[in-house]
């Protein structure tokens, strides 16, 4: 039996299969955190290292440890927007994108749950003019081993009531690594401060007729004890946007 890859080797192989689908983009990335000392120059530095042009903003959400320190070490490498309470990951994302310059936009989680080496996957469809929105898919193999049951509970239930309300048949709803056309995010007029930005984002999108492609992505959980913030007890809220912005006037 062939021994699995380690996380070192399968970032290395990842990355040079990426930096051969785009060498050169017009990508904004939004970095949203708060109190992420242990991982966050480490998803700066992994962002900083793909070999194609990036705007890395990331909205330091009223922290009190040392990510705003961290931060200031990477000197105009990033742009960094400090809040001196927090606002919310929803609130951060909509400053973010006031001052995106990219013609793709798309959000990082401050931890590393997520490989930045993929996220060159998600914006090469909208480069290439083939998607308008791209998620990264955590469940196109099934369901991560790790993650905690009440998420995965959570994770089915959301895919079922976008294909209920919205008649769009689509694997992981909640998925951090999202991609858009910045155009297009614009047009959404964000109203979210929380964790619905993600269900806001998905409703909008289908109703501006947008089809939202998938593409598979590797995902790491991380626990409550390593900092993970969202809770399964987010999720009234989750549904409750969906249901809001079916209806709901935006334009």
């Amino acid at each position: 039996m062939q021994a699995p890859e380690q996380p070192a080797e399968a970032r290395k192989k990842v990355a040079t299969q990426m930096n051969t689908l785009v060498c050169t983009s017009d990508v904004t990335v939004l970095v949203p955190a708060l109190n992420e000392e242990s991982t966050i120059r480490e998803v700066i530095e992994r962002l900083l290292a793909l070999d194609f042009d990036l705007q890395i903003v990331v909205i330091n959400d009223g922290s009190t440890d040392e990510t705003g320190a961290i931060l200031s070490s990477f000197g105009d490498k990033i742009e960094v927007i400090t809040n001196s309470q927090p606002g919310g990951k929803g609130a951060a994302i909509r400053k973010g994108l006031a001052i995106a310059r990219g013609k793709v936009v798309v959000i990082q989680d401050a931890d590393l749950e997520y490989r930045p080496e993929e996220l060159p996957l998600l914006v090469k469809p909208i480069l290439d003019g083939k998607a308008t929105v791209v998620y990264g898919t955590r469940f196109a193999h099934g369901m991560p081993p790790h993650m905690a049951l009440p998420n995965k509970l959570v994770n089915k239930l959301l895919v079922g009531a976008v294909a209920v309300l919205y008649f769009q048949k689509i694997t992981d709803e909640a998925t951090c690594y999202k991609a858009f056309r910045r155009d297009i995010l614009v047009q959404m007029n964000l109203v979210c401060n929380r964790f619905e930005f993600c269900p806001e984002v998905t409703a909008k999108a289908i109703r501006l007729r947008q089809q939202i492609l998938e593409v598979p992505i590797h995902y790491e959980p991380r626990s409550k004890e390593a900092g993970k913030k969202i809770r399964w007890t987010d999720a009234p809220e989750a549904f409750w946007t969906l249901l809001r912005h079916r209806f709901s006037r935006f334009k």
